[in-house]
């Protein structure tokens, strides 16, 4: 007689990644089959200000491409654009912004993007959640997690949103490209 024993799939690693032209923050969350999200990994990526553009943006592309081949992630997610106070910080955003979305592509990762009211709506139940209390629910949410810089603990949220909709009867929204998927 053969055991018919439920077999694991295998977990799913999401990295979120919060851009920004001299500070990225980017993290690693596992969840298996829609389970409770898991602590991996996070941190920032930092450029030295002073730099030209073009060096700093160089630099993050290099240090995503070198955590996307350690983590190896199925799935990227970035949140969507928003109002910068001026054009010159959503110039910069913008830039960052493109990196982050042509590496996920070049590596072949699914993006997925989630509103910033999206992300706190999940993560504490208040689409108008200030940064603190953010934090704070990743840090409960995650335990085991390390002390967090605001952009890994974004980062950290935009996991735990995409998580959350995976959750859903639905599964995550369908106008994001799934893995694999021509960009």
């Amino acid at each position: 007689m053969r055991h018919l024993g439920t077999t694991l799939s295998p977990p799913l690693l999401v990295m979120g990644i919060d851009p920004g032209s001299t500070c990225l923050g980017w993290a690693v969350v596992s969840s298996r089959g829609g389970g409770a999200a898991r602590y991996v990994a996070s941190g920032r990526l930092q450029s030295p200000k002073g730099r030209p553009l073009a060096e700093r943006l160089q630099g993050l592309h290099r240090g995503l491409l070198e955590l996307m081949e350690e983590f190896r992630p199925q799935v990227a997610v970035v949140e969507k654009m928003f109002f910068a106070r001026s054009v010159r910080s959503a110039l910069s955003l913008g830039h960052a912004r493109g990196v982050v979305l042509l590496t996920v592509a070049q590596k072949g990762l699914g993006l997925y993007e989630y509103s910033a009211t999206e992300v706190k709506k999940a993560v504490t139940g208040y689409g108008r959640a200030d940064k603190a209390q953010v934090q704070k629910m990743v840090r409960m949410l995650l335990q085991g997690a390390p002390a967090l810089s605001a952009d890994s603990a974004d980062a950290l949220a935009l996991c735990l949103c995409h998580v959350q909709q995976l959750k859903l009867p639905q599964g995550p929204p369908k106008n994001r490209r799934p893995p694999g998927a021509p960009p």
